[in-house]
Protein backbone atom coordinates (compact mmCIF):
# COMPACT_ATOMS: atom_id res chain seq x y z
CA UNK A 1 0.00 0.00 0.00
CA UNK A 2 1.26 3.18 -0.83
CA UNK A 3 2.43 5.82 2.04
CA UNK A 4 -0.48 7.60 1.11
CA UNK A 5 -4.26 6.53 1.13
CA UNK A 6 -7.57 7.33 2.17
CA UNK A 7 -8.58 5.21 4.70
CA UNK A 8 -12.21 5.77 6.15
CA UNK A 9 -11.67 5.30 9.66
CA UNK A 10 -15.26 4.81 10.01
CA UNK A 11 -15.07 1.35 8.43
CA UNK A 12 -11.36 1.20 8.45
CA UNK A 13 -11.95 1.14 3.95
CA UNK A 14 -8.34 2.09 1.97
CA UNK A 15 -10.95 4.18 -0.35
CA UNK A 16 -8.27 5.31 -2.42
CA UNK A 17 -4.04 5.36 -2.98
CA UNK A 18 -1.86 7.92 -4.17
CA UNK A 19 1.69 7.47 -5.56
CA UNK A 20 4.61 8.48 -3.29
CA UNK A 21 6.60 11.11 -4.85
CA UNK A 22 9.39 9.81 -6.38
CA UNK A 23 13.11 11.14 -6.12
CA UNK A 24 13.15 12.77 -9.44
CA UNK A 25 9.49 14.13 -7.99
CA UNK A 26 11.46 16.06 -5.43
CA UNK A 27 13.74 17.38 -7.67
CA UNK A 28 10.92 18.60 -10.39
CA UNK A 29 9.47 20.27 -7.09
CA UNK A 30 12.70 21.96 -5.85
CA UNK A 31 13.92 23.64 -9.27
CA UNK A 32 10.11 24.51 -10.02
CA UNK A 33 9.37 26.44 -6.74
CA UNK A 34 13.90 27.76 -7.36
CA UNK A 35 12.43 29.48 -10.93
CA UNK A 36 9.21 30.99 -9.16
CA UNK A 37 11.69 32.51 -6.61
CA UNK A 38 13.75 33.65 -9.12
CA UNK A 39 11.38 35.60 -11.52
CA UNK A 40 7.51 35.64 -10.12
CA UNK A 41 8.60 36.38 -6.78
CA UNK A 42 11.13 39.21 -7.79
CA UNK A 43 8.61 40.13 -10.25
CA UNK A 44 5.32 40.38 -8.80
CA UNK A 45 3.41 42.77 -6.77
CA UNK A 46 1.89 42.11 -3.47
CA UNK A 47 -1.28 43.23 -4.34
CA UNK A 48 -1.06 41.24 -7.66
CA UNK A 49 -0.23 38.02 -5.31
CA UNK A 50 -3.11 39.35 -3.08
CA UNK A 51 -5.87 39.05 -6.02
CA UNK A 52 -4.72 35.80 -6.64
CA UNK A 53 -5.40 35.05 -2.86
CA UNK A 54 -8.88 36.43 -3.25
CA UNK A 55 -9.37 33.76 -5.80
CA UNK A 56 -8.00 31.42 -3.59
CA UNK A 57 -10.34 32.37 -1.11
CA UNK A 58 -13.58 32.61 -3.24
CA UNK A 59 -12.91 29.22 -4.49
CA UNK A 60 -12.65 27.60 -1.11
CA UNK A 61 -16.50 28.97 -0.86
CA UNK A 62 -17.53 27.81 -3.89
CA UNK A 63 -16.16 24.11 -3.70
CA UNK A 64 -16.95 23.83 0.19
CA UNK A 65 -19.32 21.09 0.23
CA UNK A 66 -16.69 19.28 -2.29
CA UNK A 67 -14.19 20.03 0.13
CA UNK A 68 -16.11 18.88 3.26
CA UNK A 69 -16.90 15.95 1.81
CA UNK A 70 -13.26 15.02 1.12
CA UNK A 71 -11.91 15.11 4.33
CA UNK A 72 -15.17 13.40 5.95
CA UNK A 73 -13.46 10.31 3.86
CA UNK A 74 -10.14 11.07 5.04
CA UNK A 75 -10.25 11.92 8.89
CA UNK A 76 -13.98 11.37 9.89
CA UNK A 77 -14.81 14.79 10.26
CA UNK A 78 -18.48 15.65 10.39
CA UNK A 79 -19.79 16.82 7.25
CA UNK A 80 -20.86 20.33 8.70
CA UNK A 81 -17.54 20.76 10.60
CA UNK A 82 -15.77 19.82 7.36
CA UNK A 83 -17.84 22.38 5.32
CA UNK A 84 -16.89 25.34 7.96
CA UNK A 85 -13.20 24.48 8.00
CA UNK A 86 -13.48 25.14 4.17
CA UNK A 87 -14.88 28.47 4.60
CA UNK A 88 -13.00 29.26 7.52
CA UNK A 89 -9.96 28.65 4.97
CA UNK A 90 -11.21 30.90 2.85
CA UNK A 91 -11.71 33.77 5.20
CA UNK A 92 -7.87 33.16 6.45
CA UNK A 93 -7.19 33.51 2.62
CA UNK A 94 -9.72 36.37 2.29
CA UNK A 95 -8.31 38.02 5.02
CA UNK A 96 -4.33 38.25 4.23
CA UNK A 97 -6.14 39.08 0.51
CA UNK A 98 -7.36 42.10 1.56
CA UNK A 99 -4.49 43.18 4.52
CA UNK A 100 -1.64 41.80 2.24
CA UNK A 101 -0.31 45.54 1.45
CA UNK A 102 -0.75 47.04 4.54
CA UNK A 103 0.89 44.17 6.44
CA UNK A 104 3.71 44.70 4.15
CA UNK A 105 3.97 48.33 3.74
CA UNK A 106 7.52 49.65 4.34
CA UNK A 107 7.91 51.25 7.91
CA UNK A 108 10.18 54.37 7.82
CA UNK A 109 12.70 54.65 10.82
CA UNK A 110 12.86 58.25 13.01
CA UNK A 111 16.89 58.53 12.91
CA UNK A 112 18.05 59.73 16.32
CA UNK A 113 21.66 60.65 14.63
CA UNK A 114 22.83 62.04 10.97
CA UNK A 115 21.06 63.31 7.96
CA UNK A 116 19.06 61.14 5.13
CA UNK A 117 16.36 58.40 5.97
CA UNK A 118 16.50 54.89 7.14
CA UNK A 119 13.31 52.38 6.24
CA UNK A 120 12.41 48.56 6.68
CA UNK A 121 11.60 47.03 3.24
CA UNK A 122 9.53 43.82 3.78
CA UNK A 123 10.22 41.44 0.72
CA UNK A 124 10.47 37.83 0.24
CA UNK A 125 12.04 35.43 2.13
CA UNK A 126 12.63 32.43 0.17
CA UNK A 127 11.31 28.88 -0.61
CA UNK A 128 9.69 27.61 2.06
CA UNK A 129 8.88 23.69 2.78
CA UNK A 130 5.19 23.24 4.76
CA UNK A 131 4.58 20.23 6.45
CA UNK A 132 0.87 19.77 7.53
CA UNK A 133 -1.47 17.66 10.00
CA UNK A 134 -4.25 15.86 9.39
CA UNK A 135 -6.56 17.18 12.15
CA UNK A 136 -7.48 19.97 10.10
CA UNK A 137 -6.80 19.24 6.41
CA UNK A 138 -7.47 23.12 4.66
CA UNK A 139 -6.74 25.32 7.86
CA UNK A 140 -3.80 24.44 8.71
CA UNK A 141 -2.40 25.01 5.05
CA UNK A 142 -4.17 28.47 4.74
CA UNK A 143 -2.88 29.45 7.68
CA UNK A 144 0.99 28.85 6.32
CA UNK A 145 -0.08 29.22 2.40
CA UNK A 146 -1.85 32.59 2.81
CA UNK A 147 0.52 35.17 4.35
CA UNK A 148 3.24 33.54 2.42
CA UNK A 149 2.26 33.81 -0.67
CA UNK A 150 1.17 37.09 -0.47
CA UNK A 151 4.70 37.70 0.67
CA UNK A 152 5.69 36.11 -2.37
CA UNK A 153 7.45 32.77 -0.55
CA UNK A 154 6.80 29.93 -3.19
CA UNK A 155 5.88 26.41 -1.31
CA UNK A 156 6.77 23.00 -1.27
CA UNK A 157 3.63 21.40 0.55
CA UNK A 158 3.72 17.86 2.20
CA UNK A 159 0.28 17.20 3.61
CA UNK A 160 -0.32 14.49 5.71
CA UNK A 161 0.00 10.68 4.60
CA UNK A 162 -4.00 10.05 5.42
CA UNK A 163 -4.63 13.66 3.38
CA UNK A 164 -3.61 13.05 -0.22
CA UNK A 165 -7.55 13.86 -1.76
CA UNK A 166 -7.86 17.22 0.03
CA UNK A 167 -3.65 17.62 -0.79
CA UNK A 168 -4.66 17.09 -4.71
CA UNK A 169 -7.79 19.47 -4.17
CA UNK A 170 -5.67 22.12 -2.52
CA UNK A 171 -3.16 21.83 -5.56
CA UNK A 172 -6.30 22.33 -8.04
CA UNK A 173 -7.17 25.31 -6.44
CA UNK A 174 -4.28 27.37 -6.80
CA UNK A 175 -3.62 26.24 -10.05
CA UNK A 176 -7.26 27.22 -11.14
CA UNK A 177 -6.72 30.46 -9.05
CA UNK A 178 -4.46 31.80 -12.12
CA UNK A 179 -0.96 30.97 -9.55
CA UNK A 180 2.27 30.27 -11.81
CA UNK A 181 3.73 26.97 -12.15
CA UNK A 182 6.50 26.42 -8.70
CA UNK A 183 4.37 29.14 -6.76
CA UNK A 184 2.39 26.66 -5.30
CA UNK A 185 3.58 22.54 -5.21
CA UNK A 186 1.85 19.45 -3.51
CA UNK A 187 4.36 17.11 -2.54
CA UNK A 188 3.22 13.28 -1.29
CA UNK A 189 7.65 12.92 -0.03
CA UNK A 190 8.20 10.66 2.85
CA UNK A 191 10.12 11.57 6.15
CA UNK A 192 13.16 10.76 4.42
CA UNK A 193 12.81 12.81 1.22
CA UNK A 194 11.39 15.61 3.77
CA UNK A 195 14.63 15.54 5.15
CA UNK A 196 16.60 15.90 2.14
CA UNK A 197 14.54 19.18 0.69
CA UNK A 198 15.01 20.60 4.32
CA UNK A 199 19.02 20.01 3.74
CA UNK A 200 18.69 21.92 0.54
CA UNK A 201 20.16 24.95 0.11
CA UNK A 202 17.84 26.43 -2.43
CA UNK A 203 15.14 25.65 0.58
CA UNK A 204 15.13 28.81 2.91
CA UNK A 205 12.74 27.65 5.69
CA UNK A 206 10.25 24.85 7.05
CA UNK A 207 6.90 25.60 8.54
CA UNK A 208 5.90 22.53 10.60
CA UNK A 209 2.29 21.54 12.36
CA UNK A 210 2.22 18.17 14.51
CA UNK A 211 4.04 16.12 17.30
CA UNK A 212 6.81 16.61 19.15
CA UNK A 213 8.79 13.73 18.03
CA UNK A 214 8.41 15.25 14.50
CA UNK A 215 9.02 18.78 15.12
CA UNK A 216 12.25 18.01 17.06
CA UNK A 217 13.68 15.94 14.07
CA UNK A 218 12.72 18.60 11.86
CA UNK A 219 14.16 21.21 13.74
CA UNK A 220 17.39 19.24 13.81
CA UNK A 221 17.91 19.09 10.21
CA UNK A 222 17.23 22.93 9.82
CA UNK A 223 19.20 23.82 12.37
CA UNK A 224 22.27 21.83 11.13
CA UNK A 225 21.50 23.54 7.92
CA UNK A 226 20.60 27.29 9.37
CA UNK A 227 17.25 27.17 8.17
CA UNK A 228 14.48 29.20 10.42
CA UNK A 229 11.56 27.04 11.52
CA UNK A 230 8.60 27.35 13.12
CA UNK A 231 7.09 24.39 15.15
CA UNK A 232 3.12 24.51 16.07
CA UNK A 233 3.52 21.39 17.83
CA UNK A 234 0.94 19.32 20.80
CA UNK A 235 -0.52 20.93 24.00
CA UNK A 236 -2.44 19.79 26.85
CA UNK A 237 -4.57 23.18 27.57
CA UNK A 238 -5.83 23.69 31.18
CA UNK A 239 -9.49 24.85 31.47
CA UNK A 240 -9.29 27.06 34.76
CA UNK A 241 -12.54 27.67 36.72
CA UNK A 242 -12.07 30.05 39.45
CA UNK A 243 -15.61 31.06 39.79
CA UNK A 244 -19.02 31.04 38.16
CA UNK A 245 -22.23 32.81 38.41
CA UNK A 246 -23.89 30.19 35.43
CA UNK A 247 -22.29 26.50 36.41
CA UNK A 248 -24.32 25.00 33.33
CA UNK A 249 -23.14 27.82 31.09
CA UNK A 250 -19.72 27.06 32.03
CA UNK A 251 -19.80 23.71 31.54
CA UNK A 252 -20.99 23.62 28.32
CA UNK A 253 -18.65 25.57 27.17
CA UNK A 254 -15.49 23.46 28.51
CA UNK A 255 -17.35 20.18 27.10
CA UNK A 256 -17.19 22.46 23.37
CA UNK A 257 -14.01 22.97 24.20
CA UNK A 258 -12.81 19.41 24.99
CA UNK A 259 -14.89 17.43 22.08
CA UNK A 260 -14.39 20.14 19.04
CA UNK A 261 -13.30 17.72 16.56
CA UNK A 262 -13.78 14.36 18.20
CA UNK A 263 -10.92 16.13 20.96
CA UNK A 264 -8.65 15.88 17.94
CA UNK A 265 -7.49 19.40 18.20
CA UNK A 266 -4.30 20.78 19.45
CA UNK A 267 -5.41 23.84 21.48
CA UNK A 268 -8.66 22.12 22.66
CA UNK A 269 -8.92 21.77 26.65
CA UNK A 270 -7.45 18.58 28.22
CA UNK A 271 -7.13 19.55 31.92
CA UNK A 272 -10.05 21.21 33.80
CA UNK A 273 -8.89 22.28 36.81
CA UNK A 274 -11.87 23.50 39.16
CA UNK A 275 -11.42 25.62 42.09
CA UNK A 276 -12.84 23.38 45.18
CA UNK A 277 -15.73 25.33 46.00
CA UNK A 278 -16.88 24.02 42.44
CA UNK A 279 -15.00 21.22 41.99
CA UNK A 280 -17.78 18.46 43.38
CA UNK A 281 -21.06 20.16 41.25
CA UNK A 282 -18.56 20.62 38.07
CA UNK A 283 -17.35 17.21 38.23
CA UNK A 284 -21.20 15.83 38.48
CA UNK A 285 -22.24 18.05 35.57
CA UNK A 286 -19.67 17.82 33.28
CA UNK A 287 -19.15 14.12 33.16
CA UNK A 288 -22.88 13.77 32.61
CA UNK A 289 -22.69 16.03 29.45
CA UNK A 290 -19.53 14.45 28.14
CA UNK A 291 -20.85 10.56 28.61
CA UNK A 292 -24.01 12.02 26.84
CA UNK A 293 -22.03 13.49 24.01
CA UNK A 294 -21.43 10.16 23.06
CA UNK A 295 -23.75 9.43 20.59
CA UNK A 296 -22.73 12.13 18.41
CA UNK A 297 -18.76 11.38 18.50
CA UNK A 298 -17.27 10.32 15.31
CA UNK A 299 -14.28 8.37 15.22
CA UNK A 300 -10.88 9.14 15.66
CA UNK A 301 -9.11 9.77 12.70
CA UNK A 302 -7.33 6.30 12.40
CA UNK A 303 -7.83 2.82 14.82
CA UNK A 304 -4.10 3.37 15.21
CA UNK A 305 -4.81 6.60 16.78
CA UNK A 306 -7.53 4.99 18.97
CA UNK A 307 -5.44 2.44 20.06
CA UNK A 308 -2.72 4.90 21.26
CA UNK A 309 -5.84 6.88 23.10
CA UNK A 310 -6.62 3.46 25.11
CA UNK A 311 -3.19 2.99 25.85
CA UNK A 312 -2.79 5.93 27.49
CA UNK A 313 -6.30 5.87 29.56
CA UNK A 314 -5.74 2.18 29.99
CA UNK A 315 -2.27 3.12 31.80
CA UNK A 316 -3.40 6.54 33.61
CA UNK A 317 -5.99 3.99 35.70
CA UNK A 318 -3.59 1.53 36.28
CA UNK A 319 -1.74 4.51 37.70
CA UNK A 320 -4.60 5.09 40.26
CA UNK A 321 -6.87 7.71 37.94
CA UNK A 322 -10.76 7.00 38.22
CA UNK A 323 -12.58 6.77 34.33
CA UNK A 324 -16.15 7.42 33.79
CA UNK A 325 -16.36 6.20 30.71
CA UNK A 326 -19.36 6.17 27.76
CA UNK A 327 -18.89 2.57 27.30
CA UNK A 328 -16.06 0.77 24.99
CA UNK A 329 -13.54 1.37 21.97
CA UNK A 330 -15.17 -0.03 18.81
CA UNK A 331 -12.64 0.75 16.41
CA UNK A 332 -11.47 3.95 15.58
CA UNK A 333 -14.76 4.58 17.78
CA UNK A 334 -13.69 5.93 21.13
CA UNK A 335 -16.17 6.65 24.01
CA UNK A 336 -16.30 10.32 25.68
CA UNK A 337 -14.87 10.26 29.33
CA UNK A 338 -13.36 11.72 32.53
CA UNK A 339 -10.76 10.94 34.15
CA UNK A 340 -10.38 12.18 37.86
CA UNK A 341 -7.82 11.47 40.07
CA UNK A 342 -4.61 11.74 38.59
CA UNK A 343 -1.83 13.02 39.64
CA UNK A 344 1.51 13.78 39.15
CA UNK A 345 2.91 10.54 39.58
CA UNK A 346 1.13 9.12 36.95
CA UNK A 347 2.02 9.48 33.27
CA UNK A 348 -1.56 10.90 31.96
CA UNK A 349 -0.53 14.02 33.87
CA UNK A 350 1.63 15.07 31.85
CA UNK A 351 0.68 13.83 28.27
CA UNK A 352 -1.20 14.85 25.34
CA UNK A 353 -4.88 12.93 25.53
CA UNK A 354 -5.61 13.01 21.66
CA UNK A 355 -9.28 12.22 22.00
CA UNK A 356 -12.41 12.75 23.62
CA UNK A 357 -11.27 12.04 27.47
CA UNK A 358 -10.45 14.70 29.96
CA UNK A 359 -8.79 14.80 32.79
CA UNK A 360 -10.27 17.12 36.00
CA UNK A 361 -8.10 18.20 38.84
CA UNK A 362 -9.13 19.95 42.42
CA UNK A 363 -7.50 23.47 43.07
CA UNK A 364 -7.62 24.49 46.42
CA UNK A 365 -7.43 28.61 45.44
CA UNK A 366 -5.74 30.30 42.91
CA UNK A 367 -2.22 30.25 43.29
CA UNK A 368 -2.75 26.33 43.02
CA UNK A 369 -4.60 26.65 40.27
CA UNK A 370 -2.24 28.34 38.24
CA UNK A 371 0.60 26.08 38.97
CA UNK A 372 -1.60 22.92 38.46
CA UNK A 373 -2.48 24.92 34.87
CA UNK A 374 1.47 25.71 34.34
CA UNK A 375 2.93 22.27 35.49
CA UNK A 376 2.99 20.71 32.30
CA UNK A 377 5.68 20.41 29.25
CA UNK A 378 3.48 22.33 26.77
CA UNK A 379 2.08 26.29 26.39
CA UNK A 380 -0.13 26.38 23.56
CA UNK A 381 -3.31 27.95 24.97
CA UNK A 382 -5.50 27.75 27.98
CA UNK A 383 -8.71 28.77 29.27
CA UNK A 384 -9.83 30.98 32.35
CA UNK A 385 -13.43 31.29 33.44
CA UNK A 386 -14.28 33.93 36.39
CA UNK A 387 -16.37 36.73 36.95
CA UNK A 388 -14.01 38.80 38.66
CA UNK A 389 -12.64 40.69 35.93
CA UNK A 390 -9.50 41.32 37.89
CA UNK A 391 -8.82 38.06 38.51
CA UNK A 392 -9.54 37.07 35.07
CA UNK A 393 -6.45 39.61 33.93
CA UNK A 394 -4.44 38.91 36.98
CA UNK A 395 -4.60 34.23 36.23
CA UNK A 396 -4.34 35.44 32.70
CA UNK A 397 -0.83 37.12 33.28
CA UNK A 398 0.33 34.43 34.88
CA UNK A 399 -0.32 31.77 32.50
CA UNK A 400 2.50 30.08 30.77
CA UNK A 401 1.18 29.15 27.16
CA UNK A 402 0.98 31.37 23.68
CA UNK A 403 -2.54 31.90 24.17
CA UNK A 404 -5.36 32.67 26.54
CA UNK A 405 -8.93 32.97 26.12
CA UNK A 406 -11.03 34.23 29.25
CA UNK A 407 -14.59 33.38 29.58
CA UNK A 408 -14.88 31.87 26.19
CA UNK A 409 -14.18 29.39 23.49
CA UNK A 410 -14.40 28.33 20.27
CA UNK A 411 -13.14 31.63 19.51
CA UNK A 412 -10.28 31.26 17.55
CA UNK A 413 -9.92 34.23 14.30
CA UNK A 414 -8.22 34.86 11.12
CA UNK A 415 -6.90 38.14 12.90
CA UNK A 416 -6.10 36.36 15.97
CA UNK A 417 -1.98 35.22 15.87
CA UNK A 418 -2.26 31.57 17.35
CA UNK A 419 1.07 29.68 18.55
CA UNK A 420 2.82 28.54 21.59
CA UNK A 421 5.72 28.28 24.10
CA UNK A 422 7.78 25.24 25.83
CA UNK A 423 7.21 22.06 23.99
CA UNK A 424 4.20 22.94 22.31
CA UNK A 425 6.61 24.68 19.62
CA UNK A 426 8.07 29.01 18.50
CA UNK A 427 6.39 31.25 16.34
CA UNK A 428 3.43 32.33 15.10
CA UNK A 429 0.17 31.81 12.35
CA UNK A 430 -2.64 33.67 11.79
CA UNK A 431 -3.14 37.68 12.01
CA UNK A 432 -0.77 40.51 11.57
CA UNK A 433 2.33 37.97 13.48
CA UNK A 434 1.49 35.31 10.99
CA UNK A 435 3.27 37.15 7.70
CA UNK A 436 6.03 38.61 9.60
CA UNK A 437 7.72 34.86 10.50
CA UNK A 438 9.17 34.42 7.00
CA UNK A 439 9.76 38.05 5.80
CA UNK A 440 13.23 39.35 5.24
CA UNK A 441 12.59 42.98 6.89
CA UNK A 442 15.31 44.45 4.98
CA UNK A 443 16.73 48.27 6.31
CA UNK A 444 17.83 50.40 3.65
CA UNK A 445 19.84 53.43 5.09
CA UNK A 446 20.09 56.40 2.89
CA UNK A 447 23.03 59.37 4.05
CA UNK A 448 23.11 62.24 2.45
Amino acid sequence: MSVYAVTDPATGEVVQEFPTATDADVEAALAATTEAWRTWSKTSTVAERAALIKRVAELHDERKEELGAIIVREMGKPLADAVGEAEFAGAIFAYYADNAEKLLADQPIELLDGSGSAVVKRSPYGVLLGIMPWNFPYYQVARFAGPNLCTGNPIILKHAPQCPESAAAIQQIFDDAGFPKGAYVNLYATNEQVATIIEDPRVAGVSLTGSERAGAAVAEIAGRNLKKVVLELGGSDPFIVLGSEDLDATVEAAVAARLDNTGQACNAAKRFVVAADLYDSFVAKFTEKVLASAEGITPLSSEAAASRLQEQVDAAVAGGASLASAGERRGAFFPTGVLTGVTPENDAYYEELFGPVAMVFKAADEDEAVRIANDTPFGLGSYVFTPDAEQAARVAERIEAGMVFVNGVLADGVELPFGGIKRSGFGRELGTLGIEEFVNKKLIRIIE
